[in-house]
């Protein structure tokens, strides 16, 4: 019997389906997913494995040489050296030359074939496994980045059941199913495309997505993100992007971008290789024809001028320059990515060095944007329970919560009804009971009462918290909310202060009172409040170097018009994380601290790397020249600093 997905999927069609999302993903051939599971294993990093096989070959057919006996397994394992570094060489640079380039690949295979024709096979069999060595590296570090994308990729199935018209299930291709669909998802299964929930209630657990290894509840109204799992009850949803435009994809995308933008070095150095590499094999040509004319030199032999401008050739190829930026800032991205920081490219990491100034947006970026009970009146609790249990506005859900924590049973509330923007209320105990906003509270008391709760009133206000009243008869009680601070916030902002010496400052559009309250407990002596998208828009364009956090609407503009832009990747808004240049995906504020200390780092191993890459260039070219260095060695020079900056640019994959 042939299977569902093969009877809505004909083999061609699928095909077609699995290569256009492989292809577009950038992923590398072998996690191709026509591939078995053994031969992807087999395939993963294969040519860093052909690579380091090919070295045990040099030292095997150069151990060999020493005996005249194995001279002749000494030339099969050299010929085997060659087939496994020089062929992939060889086809790259006449792929490069048949479209007219000459860049640094073509210039190191030229020089290694040219040192077998000058009977150093040894030597250049050295140059292609120590250049195949380096390749394989840079190959090796972005796969590893690259490798968010194949985990990504992962946790969206390939379809969606439609719920039909009759109200039957029909297995759709994600690609057909367009805004405003309705479709199932049972328990256990990965969301397929964001959507709103129109039907049921379920825990989702987004950790793949955010990091936050705690699942949140999902009901009627709310929003879920494509790549969230349905851990308990059926939900049906109303699909509200395609499956190019979900979130999932978006990340995707965001990711690409990222490993696509190269700082302006980096820009520079790929901009000039090809025109370097031609100067450099014109210039190898010309002193091997003039250095005799100039000194006594003969034109063959070890001291000759041919074997020196050679040596010459291979000393002054750059390789080790031309990979030493994409391989620091790609494993930076890619260590970040594993931390929850979504990096729109390297560039980026520069920008965030530089920062001298932090401003930061307060509710849902500073704050949770959940409110917390701090002050209830205990005897009154089981009644304002029993007339909050029904409500979803976030003080009836705060107050809710404070509640049930403290095993408080709901009061019975009989001829319960909302009124809409000010409260609920109903009957307990035969007694009308009101529960909601001063504004609507208040006139019902006496004069004196009156007088005496605005007093209370003006207080709680000005500390910035909220506040509603329960109203029983003639008594009055209170209620006092407060948004939560995010956890250890005051700690990874006092760190950038002291050690980063950075400015911070809070822009909020809420009340003075409210912001002041919050900067305090987190110890922020500059706020500015009740600003417009416009005032915070006005205040970022005023300054130089700074970094902006933010995660509503509102801060769109301002994101997009800092030095560096961060968005909260978990409840910000699609337009500030569209406009930031980080996402911190799990709105995890702690790793603020550690994001600069990383930006640094990378700057740092940037002007490491660029040094250990110049400085054997220097030397080894005028060494090379006068003779003083032997081809192997100029290859060791060359090749080794190659090595090293890769090395160097591992550190930035500790965590």
């Amino acid at each position: 019997m042939r299977s569902t997905r093969t009877s809505l999927f004909p083999r061609a069609k699928r095909s077609s389906l699995l290569s256009e999302d492989f292809f577009s993903s950038g992923m590398e051939e072998e996690v191709s997913p026509f591939l078995t599971p053994s031969s992807r294993k087999l395939g993963r990093n294969l040519s860093l494995k052909a690579s380091i096989f090919s070295i045990f070959c040099l030292l095997a057919a150069f151990s060999c040489s020493f005996f005249p006996s194995l001279d002749a397994l000494s030339q099969l394992l050299l010929l085997l050296t060659y087939f496994l570094a020089g062929i992939p060489a060889l086809i790259g640079a006449l792929e490069d030359l048949s479209s007219f380039q000459i860049n640094i690949d073509v210039l190191m295979t030229f020089a290694a074939f040219l040192a077998v024709l000058m009977g150093k096979s040894q030597e250049g069999a050295l140059l292609l496994v120590l250049f195949s060595i380096s390749e394989s590296m840079e190959k090796a570090i972005s796969l590893k980045a690259k490798g968010a994308i194949g985990a990504l990729k992962k946790l969206t199935p390939e379809t969606a059941l439609v719920i039909q018209p009759n109200g039957s299930l029909k297995k759709t291709a994600l690609f057909h199913i367009t805004p405003g669909t309705h479709i199932h998802v049972q328990a256990g299964e990965i969301i397929p495309l964001d959507g709103t929930v129109i039907s049921g209630i379920s825990q989702i657990d987004l950790a793949h997505l955010t990091g936050e290894r705690v699942p949140i509840l999902r009901k009627v109204g709310d929003t879920i993100p494509a790549g969230g799992k349905n851990l308990e009850g059926a939900l049906s949803l109303k699909v509200t992007c395609t499956s190019t435009d979900s979130t999932l994809s978006r990340l995707i995308q965001l990711i690409l971008k990222a490993q696509e933008a190269k700082p302006q070095l980096q820009r520079f150095l790929d901009k000039i290789s090809s025109t370097y590499a031609l100067v450099v094999i014109l210039l190898t040509f010309f002193l091997a024809a003039t250095l005799p004319l100039f000194f006594s030199l003969p034109y063959l032999g070890q001291e000759g001028s041919i074997y020196r401008s050679l040596a010459f050739m291979i000393a002054a190829s750059p390789c080790a320059l031309i990979i030493a930026i994409p391989m620091t800032y790609l494993s930076a991205v890619s260590v970040c990515a594993r931390q929850g920081i979504l990096i729109k490219g390297g560039t980026i990491l520069d920008a965030c060095a530089k920062c001298k100034t932090l401003a930061m947006d307060k509710t849902g970026t500073l704050t949770t944007g959940e409110l917390h009970c701090l002050e209830v009146s205990e005897p009154f609790l089981p009644i304002a329970y029993g007339l909050e249990l029904s409500s979803t506005h976030p003080i009836a859900r705060a107050l809710v919560t404070y509640a049930s924590q403290r095993g408080i049973t709901p009061a019975v509330i009989s001829q319960f009804h909302t009124v809409p923007g000010y409260g609920v209320q109903g009957l307990y105990e035969d007694q009308e009971v009101f529960l909601g906003s001063p504004a609507w509270i208040l006139p019902k008391l006496t004069p004196e009462y009156k007088k005496q709760m605005e007093a209370q009133l003006k207080e709680i206000h000005e500390r910035g918290e909220l506040v509603t009243l329960l109203l029983i008869g003639t008594r009055c009680a209170l209620f006092r909310f407060q948004d939560t601070i995010r956890t250890d916030v005051a700690k990874t902002l006092q760190a950038l202060k002291k050690k980063w010496k950075m400015r911070l400052v809070m822009l909020t559009g809420d009340n003075a009172s409210s912001a002041r309250a919050i900067a305090e407990q987190i110890g922020l002596s500059e706020f500015h409040a009740q600003l417009s998208p416009q005032d915070k828009l006005a205040f970022i364009e005023k300054e130089s170097h700074l970094m902006m956090i933010g995660d509503g609407i509102n801060d769109g503009p301002a994101l997009a018009r800092a030095h560096v832009g961060i968005a909260m990747g978990k409840l910000g808004s699609r337009v500030a994380i569209e406009a930031a240049d980080i996402i911190l995906l799990n709105d995890n504020l702690e790793l603020l601290e550690w994001l600069v200390k990383k930006s640094h780092q990378v700057v740092r191993i940037v002007k490491q790397n660029v040094l250990l890459a110049a400085i054997p260039i220097l030397f080894a070219t005028f060494f090379a020249l006068c003779g003083w260095i032997p081809l192997w060695m100029a290859v060791i020079v060359h090749e080794g600093g190659t090595v090293l900056v890769s090395l160097n640019a591992l550190r930035l994959l500790k965590k």
